[in-house]
């Protein structure tokens, strides 16, 4: 029973590190999981190796595949209207990439001081996959060396990241055809209410 009781303060103590983590790396190092946000981010920032348009840079996001053999990127996606921008169009906060920029990597409008552990992040314009909705001519793109978020036309040639939705690190761990992957904390707490109900059942043995 007490070896049980350790059991369960471990996973909870487990559980909860895993939760306040905010950057996990995935891929050795390759990419690396927001678990907060529910992203993966490629580490390197410029992976592409040059700036291109709008439709070359979701081309390249889309084709790209690590050399562990994961593909499925994409651009990352911008919100339309993002309420969370002030009178500058700083501090937005609710595309993907500004959720990065501000809230996951604590940098602040005008200033890019901390990269975290990607590499390659250009203090220029990186290209959002989100179509600027009044012209479908421009599509949204952000700043990571001022946090500024604007539209341009896609002709022009900007920076691509890509990223993906969902935590792929536990899934090419798991690699088992027709079996959905569990995130690691909701595979700690479902080991954990687990122990609860063995704990339960001895004692109403007992």
């Amino acid at each position: 029973m007490r070896i049980l009781k350790s059991l369960i303060i471990a996973t909870v103590m487990l559980a909860t590190s895993s939760a306040n983590a905010a950057l996990v790396s995935r891929l050795g190092g390759a990419a690396y999981y927001d678990d907060v946000a529910n992203l993966t981010w490629l580490a390197d920032a410029s992976a592409a190796g040059r700036t291109m348009n709008w439709a070359s840079a979701n081309s390249w996001a889309a084709n790209y595949t690590t050399a562990d053999g994961i593909g499925g990127w994409r651009l990352a996606n911008t919100v339309q209207a993002d309420a969370s921008c002030d009178s500058s169009a700083n501090n937005c906060r609710g595309s993907e990439m500004g959720d990065l920029f501000y809230n996951t990597l604590a940098n602040t409008a005008g200033s890019l001081s901390n990269t975290g552990p990607f590499s390659n992040v250009q203090s220029y314009y990186y290209w959002s996959a989100t179509e600027y909705a009044p012209d479908t001519g421009d599509a949204w793109n952000f700043g990571m060396g001022n946090g500024y978020q604007s539209k341009l036309n896609k002709r022009y040639s900007l920076y691509a990241w890509a990223v993906q939705s969902g935590d792929i690190g536990v899934v090419s761990a798991v690699s088992i055809p027709g079996v959905s992957a569990v995130p690691l904390p909701a595979a700690v707490w479902l080991f954990a209410s687990g122990l609860l109900a063995l704990l339960g059942l001895a004692r109403r043995k007992r």
